[in-house]
């Protein structure tokens, strides 16, 4: 599993990046429901980064309801992981499209252009990575 590359060099803070590392695997499917997370030492050191950075990685993680700890054991994918990843993507696309229609409402573009304009980079499969 990959949860690099996380760096200082990269925009944001090293644990909002190991947030987002651990959300992409679990939507990508490598990390599923139940799947044991590396110990905080263990992917501290192999990321090269402080303790404390996984540690609040995890905490928020856990918050958000996409892992869940057991003292002693570790932490795990949680079974509604994947659905509260998911619902984040949901909202996010949600506030995004919405931003873009005001912003094509204040150029002036007509509803159907703008529907034309998103069908269209539908169709070119604009946004895939």
């Amino acid at each position: 599993m990959a949860f690099g590359p996380i760096s200082p060099a990269t925009p944001g803070p090293l644990y909002e990046q190991l947030i987002l590392a651990v959300k992409r695997e679990v939507v990508a499917g490598r990390l599923k429901p139940g799947d044991a997370l590396p110990s905080l030492r263990g992917l501290a050191a192999d990321l090269m980064v402080s303790l404390i950075t996984v540690k609040r990685a995890y905490e928020e993680l856990e918050r958000d309801g996409v892992i869940y700890s057991r003292q002693g054991l570790g932490a795990f994918v949680a079974a509604t992981g994947l659905d509260q990843v998911r619902d984040e993507k949901i909202k996010a696309t949600d506030t995004a499209l919405r931003e873009a229609v005001a912003s094509a409402r204040a150029a002036g573009l007509p509803d159907t252009e703008v529907k034309n304009m998103l069908r269209k980079i539908i169709e070119d499969g604009g946004g895939e990575s």
